[in-house]
């Protein structure tokens, strides 16, 4: 019988990378020194997470899905994407900025990698004061006018900013130029895809002492330049339920604010549910097992099981990601 399962966080160290991971979020990312993503859920070889509770203990999120496919993952999913796990969650801590980037989507990202694209979202934790992300451009934007700002290294005044606070989420779809600026810790959801396109990089040195490398051309095809909106998320926040952030063919994310135990079945969804906690913790249960979810970590319910009790201890916030 499966059960609700936790998995060994994987730390990468990034030269914007910061200390929030242990300090906020209570992960040790010793012997690294500094931590700018945790990846808490995986299935990209040969970084598939390692599952670290229970009988399963010890298995990659991967050697799962090839033993219980369906029952883990749901009928529909396995079908879809067969042996690959779908999704990509993370926390990141942005000490300094993130290089302006772009994802490709599917099309593009099948043609040149033989992967997923990646659309992706994010749920802000923790900003310091003026924090701010890129999302998009402040003015109509075309790749020949787009390149001429690059050639003039003029790209910075033509980004669109967006000031952001704890509880704020951003819906990025592929397509979309990004950046998470300095000061902020978030969680992301993505599709399961590590292919980025740097635009621009500040100019800066990287873990060598050469610029990092950019990705010029790859990300001028990738923008989706009709895409306008500045993708601030609006969601209720209403407390003990489950508030809609975003339904979307790649993943459907919702909110929980919890202070009392409440039942969540998933006898209408054929998929897996995983929970991120950026807030408390939580016992999470279900007839042959219990697991206690806290802030800073993961628990994926495989897709075979069709209830839980979910229990704040005595306050939690979670959110609530599957495939639709």
């Amino acid at each position: 019988m499966l059960y609700p399962l936790k998995f060994s966080p994987i730390f990468k160290e990034k030269i914007w990378g910061g200390s929030k991971i242990k300090t906020v979020l209570k992960q040790d990312f010793f012997p690294l020194s500094n931590c700018g993503e945790a990846w808490t859920i995986s299935g990209i070889d040969p970084e598939s997470s390692i599952v670290s509770n229970g009988f399963l203990k010890g298995n990659t999120l991967n050697e799962l899905i090839e033993i219980y496919m369906d029952d883990l993952v749901g009928g529909k999913i396995f079908n879809e994407f067969g042996y690959e796990f779908p999704l990509l969650i993370k926390f990141i801590d942005a000490e300094k900025d993130l290089s302006v980037q772009v994802h490709p989507d599917d099309t593009m990202a099948e043609q040149k990698h033989r992967c997923n694209g990646k659309t992706e979202m994010w749920y802000v934790i923790d900003a310091e004061r003026d924090s701010k992300l890129n999302i998009g451009f402040n003015a109509p934007m075309n790749k020949q006018l787009l390149k001429k700002h690059i050639d003039k290294d003029t790209i910075e005044d033509v980004l669109h900013y967006l000031p952001v606070q704890a509880g704020d989420a951003v819906f990025i779809p592929s397509g979309k130029v990004h950046a998470i600026g300095k000061g902020i810790l978030l969680a992301e959801i993505q599709q399961s895809s590590d292919i980025t396109y740097r635009l621009y990089d500040y100019n800066r040195p990287g873990e060598t002492g050469n610029l990092r490398p950019l990705h010029i051309q790859d990300a001028l095809d990738a923008i989706h330049y009709h895409s306008t909106d500045n993708a601030l998320i609006s969601y209720s926040k209403q407390p003990n339920t489950a508030n809609n952030m975003v339904s979307t063919p790649f993943f459907t994310t919702h909110f929980m604010d919890l202070n009392t135990s409440i039942e969540k079945t998933y006898t209408d969804i054929d998929s897996f549910v995983i929970y991120i906690c950026p807030f408390g913790e939580a016992k999470i249960s279900c007839p042959d097992a219990e697991e206690t979810i806290r802030i800073g970590e993961c628990v994926l319910l495989p897709a075979m099981l069709d209830s839980v009790i979910i229990a704040p201890n005595p306050q939690c916030k979670l959110l609530e990601t599957y495939i639709e």
